[in-house]
């Protein structure tokens, strides 16, 4: 059983109340809220596919049909009439970014000198839709820098053809005031524990540990191979420096070379949540310099060695 059989016919996993909101918003822009793997981009798509849904009875519709050409196009991530845009997963050189971004260059095709975007939202944005309206789901609104933001300023205002702009974020008071100013918020909470059990139950699995990681979030159950990787990666580490400073500083090289920073930040946190609060808070800290470090380039290897002298020194290990 798949995940989109689950909540078929687009996976969707609780949330009713905001699709709902969703369906009744008259606007152009809205600003979803919440934490990371809640699952505001899969709302986002299942909105935009409701938008463009040509399947019967549209005056009533719930959720989109799921089978017409448009809905079709949605579940394949080939629709023309939607454009998702995160930060920057690499850098021009080719090496996996560490400071995420979401560039001008993406925005409009005036600023992408590189030519490293086949679509950008400006230019997109300038013919009509194939089905009934285009959707751009910016998703992390909180990386967009001031150049970005203001290139965006004047479609966001006044989209061309009825278009609708999509911000997800984890923090709204980390979206720039041009952005947030002129988008509708909405809040996107955690579903129940209990429902994230049934849909784990659903998928053939139990793994407590797991549910108690995702805290209502049904994206972590969309990618709990990641989650587990994550644990286990998170788990091997915080062993390593309970042991001795040879095994710390194996462990930081170890987990330098899987290191998502994603994920392994919140799995260390969450391997680490029944040390004592003075031991947490320290290890937080820790963890934050080394996130700087790594988004100013310095040296990965000096980064997780440092890390791990950090850490056991705030776990008071010895």
């Amino acid at each position: 059983m798949t995940l989109g059989s689950v909540g078929a016919p687009f996976g969707l996993i609780g949330h009713e109340d905001v699709l709902r909101d969703l369906r009744g918003f008259r606007g152009h822009a809205v600003l979803l809220v919440g934490p990371a793997r809640v699952g505001k981009r899969l709302l986002a798509r299942t909105w935009a596919a409701m938008l463009n849904c040509s399947g019967p009875d549209r005056s009533g519709l719930a959720a989109p049909c799921g089978v017409c050409p448009s809905c079709v196009a949605v579940l394949r991530e080939t629709h023309p009439d939607l454009l998702e845009v995160e930060p920057k997963a690499t850098t021009s050189t080719g090496k996996t970014a560490r400071r995420r971004l979401i560039p001008v260059s993406v925005v409009t095709a005036r600023r992408d000198d590189g030519r490293e975007y086949e679509r950008h939202v400006v230019e997109w944005l300038e013919t009509s839709a194939t089905h009934r309206r285009k959707v751009v789901v910016i998703d992390g609104a909180e990386f967009l820098g001031e150049e970005s933001a203001n290139a965006l300023l004047k479609v966001v205002e006044e989209p061309p053809h009825r278009a609708v702009f999509v911000f997800l974020t984890e923090d709204a008071h980390a979206v720039l005031p041009t952005i947030a100013s002129r988008a509708a918020r909405m809040r996107v909470p955690p579903v129940s524990d209990a429902l994230v059990r049934d849909v784990l139950q659903r998928l053939g699995e139990t793994d407590a540990d797991l549910l108690v990681f995702a805290a209502g979030r049904p994206g972590v159950i969309v990618e709990r191979e990641r989650a587990r990787a994550a644990l286990t990666d998170a788990r091997e580490f915080v062993s390593a420096l309970d042991t001795g400073m040879l095994s710390a500083l194996e462990g930081a090289e170890a987990l330098e070379k899987r290191f998502d920073p994603q994920w392994h930040p919140e799995a260390l946190r969450f391997v680490l949540r029944d040390r004592g609060p003075d031991a947490r808070s320290r290890a937080d800290d820790a963890l934050e310099a080394a996130l700087a470090a790594l988004e100013r380039y310095v040296s990965p290897s000096l980064v997780f060695q440092v890390l791990a002298l950090d850490l056991r020194a705030a776990l008071r290990t010895s």
